[in-house]
């Protein structure tokens, strides 16, 4: 199983930007992507953005395709979701997860992190 630790979350005002990030423990063979999905609360969880390891093909969800940025550093076996102008409706806890390809479905995702809060007030 592998280890998901995201951080940089936090609470800004709408117009910030924020930088998350989501730290594996290892890089399987079987774990070809990662993704950032959100989770806000009285709604259900909700797929943002993914990216694979090898080529960088990205996928994002509509309501924030051109304001974020997937990104990842090999290397470090880290997941970067770059946030610029938030809006209030971005306020959920971000987690990130791993899957075997590039996916928007919840159901291809193995390992999942403990999330990292981001709050956007008006």
């Amino acid at each position: 199983q592998v280890q998901l630790v995201e951080s940089g979350g936090g609470l800004v005002q709408a117009g910030d930007s924020l930088r998350l990030s989501c730290a594996a423990s290892e890089r399987t063979f079987s774990s070809n992507a990662m993704a950032w999905f959100r989770h806000a609360p009285g709604k259900e969880r909700e797929f943002v953005a993914t990216i694979t390891w090898d080529v960088g093909i990205t996928l994002y969800a509509d309501s924030v395709e051109g304001r974020f940025t997937i990104s990842r550093d090999n290397a470090k076996n880290t997941v970067y979701l770059q946030m610029n102008s938030l809006k209030p409706e971005d306020t959920a806890l971000y987690y990130c997860a791993t899957s075997t390809v590039l996916t928007r479905a919840i159901s291809g995702y193995n390992s999942w992190g403990q999330g990292t809060q981001v709050t956007v007030s008006s």
